[in-house]
């Protein structure tokens, strides 16, 4: 067994990967025209790589690097260190190729890493989280051929959704999905691949297809997941279910504005449907997650507290009221809920802090 990397020297890529999320943030508030520091408003271009490959990437890539470390050595780390410095490029303005390339680094190991779990063990549940790390790399490749992002975006869309698919997957153990169910899962995801391979020639039908697949998935997800049973159990194990529940729903939402070309570029409900799949969907998720997978990567307790019903509540308010503005031209109304969004995520943060905090406490 080998010596993995300690807690502590884990902490500079959760914080490389902070960086980008806050900044990201700010690019995004930018892009709606609101007043922002000057260093985050030249990055709203940028808004997207920044919140997924250099935030979503090191934190998703540095989760995995903790249980590969243990017996295949420290290299794993590697991955959210070039997704890190990628985001670091982009916030000194550095140049374009440089992060675009170090992105693609970090994909590669990620999915070398995911091979190498899924050959030792092989599961359907590692295949999906395979699947979703080579997206990924594919959406890093198809930025840096093209140079524009949005031949990249649903291809990351797919690498989260994937990434939490396949977490959720694992978990069925519990409650085994039917041999049929599981084939429906492996063709949903096929199609979810298929459509933005299609989208290279066919954006119109590409991007319909792949929007279908993530609406049905998302019924499978709430079909399938112990999620629903867990709603009668108390504390923290219902906390997680109500976030889980909510990020389905936000899925089949994202899904259904697509399917009504709502993922094509220009189109009046890009924005809705974007951001119900990556604010609304992903971040529910980590909000349920991040009591479970924080004090894996940097061994600090994160003990339950009601509490943390009120940045999921601020979350969901915010972003119902953003679509809403989104949908029926309010643009006013759009930029307040923005403003919102971003309050509730400062809010999600400086929750888990007080109970790292509170948690440093208990243990003295």
């Amino acid at each position: 067994m080998r010596r993995p990397l300690p807690p502590a020297a884990r902490l500079p890529l959760l914080f490389l990967g902070m960086l980008a999320l806050v900044v990201g943030v700010l690019a995004g508030l930018a892009r709606l025209a609101l007043d922002v520091p000057a260093a985050a408003a030249t990055q709203a271009s940028a808004h997207g790589a920044l919140m997924i490959a250099a935030f979503l990437g090191t934190v998703i890539s540095l989760e995995r690097a903790v249980a590969l470390a243990a017996s295949d050595g420290n290299w794993p780390y590697l991955a959210p260190l070039a997704a890190g410095l990628g985001g670091v490029v982009l916030l000194l303005g550095g140049p374009t190729l440089a992060a675009q390339l170090l992105f693609v680094g970090a994909g590669a190991l990620l999915l070398l890493g995911s091979g190498l779990l899924l050959r030792r063990q092989p599961a359907m549940h590692l295949a999906t989280l395979a699947l979703g790390a080579g997206a990924w790399l594919v959406g890093n490749l198809a930025w840096l051929a093209g140079g524009a992002l949005v031949l990249a975006v649903p291809w990351w869309m797919a690498f989260l959704v994937l990434t939490i698919a396949g977490e959720r997957l694992e978990l069925t153990r519990f409650l085994p999905p039917s041999p049929a169910a599981r084939h429906l899962f492996a063709d949903i995801v096929a199609v979810l691949l298929f459509g933005p391979v299609v989208a290279f020639w066919r954006p119109d039908i590409g991007l319909g297809l792949f929007a279908a697949a993530l609406v049905v998935l998302a019924l499978w997800l709430l079909r399938q997941d112990i999620a629903r049973r867990n709603l009668r159990e108390t504390g923290l194990t219902r906390y997680i279910a109500v976030c889980l529940l909510a990020g389905y729903a936000w899925l089949a939402a994202g899904g259904l504005l697509g399917m009504a070309d709502g993922f094509a570029p220009g189109s009046p409900l890009r924005d809705a449907a974007l951001h119900a799949v990556f604010l609304g969907f992903v971040f529910s998720m980590i909000f349920g997650h991040a009591p479970i997978i924080f004090p894996a990567v940097a061994r600090v307790r994160i003990p339950y507290h009601p509490v943390f019903y009120l940045p999921l509540a601020a979350l969901h308010a915010s972003l119902l009221a953003r679509l809403a503005g989104d949908l029926a031209g309010a643009h006013a109304l759009s930029r307040a809920a923005g403003v919102a969004n971003a309050l509730a995520l400062l809010l999600f943060i400086a929750t888990m802090l007080a109970s790292v905090a509170r948690g440093r406490r208990a243990t003295a």
